[in-house]
C-alpha cells in the first residue's frame, strides 16, 4: 500500500456531489485520453527519429518533436492537477476511470466512475478496486 492509499482524504464526496461533477470531469477525462493517444504517438515517432538523427541530420524534427512532446506533458499534467485539485483521484487514465472518497457505514470507501458511464453508479472498498465494483443502493 502506498503512502497516497494510506493517509486520509482531503474531502469526502457524497453521491450526488459526485455525480454533479461528472460532466466536467467527462470534458476533462475525454481531453486527457486524446493527448495521451498523442503523447504515446510522438513518443514512439521521436524514438525512431533519436536513431535516424544519429546517421543523418534529423535532428530539426528531433528537437520540434521534443517540443511537441513537453507540450503535451504541461497539458496532461495541467488536467491531472485540476482534477486532483477537486479531490478525485485518477485510477486507470486509458480507461478514464475515476475514484471519489466516500464515507459509507462509517468507514473510506470509493464511489467508481467511468468516463463511458453516463452517471456514478459504483462503488467499492478502498482495497477492492475496479474488479470489487458493486452497485449503489441508491435510485
Amino acid at each position: 500500500m502506498t503512502a497516497d492509499e494510506t493517509r486520509e482524504p482531503r474531502r469526502y464526496f457524497t453521491v450526488e456531489e459526485a455525480r454533479a461533477l461528472v460532466p466536467r470531469l467527462r470534458g476533462l477525462l475525454i481531453a486527457l485520453q486524446t493527448e495521451k493517444r498523442q503523447l504515446d504517438a510522438a513518443a514512439q515517432e521521436a524514438l525512431q527519429l533519436q536513431w535516424k538523427a544519429h546517421g543523418n541530420g534529423h535532428l530539426p524534427e528531433l528537437v520540434h518533436r521534443d517540443i511537441e512532446l513537453y507540450q503535451l506533458i504541461q497539458s496532461i499534467r495541467q488536467k491531472i492537477r485540476a482534477i486532483h485539485e477537486l479531490g478525485v483521484e485518477i485510477k486507470d487514465l486509458d480507461l478514464g476511470l475515476v475514484d471519489f472518497p466516500s464515507l459509507r457505514e462509517g468507514r473510506t470507501v470509493y464511489l467508481c466512475w467511468k468516463v463511458d458511464e453516463p452517471t456514478v453508479q459504483y462503488w467499492h472498498e478502498l482495497d477492492a478496486g475496479f474488479q470489487g465494483r458493486q452497485p449503489l443502493d441508491e435510485p
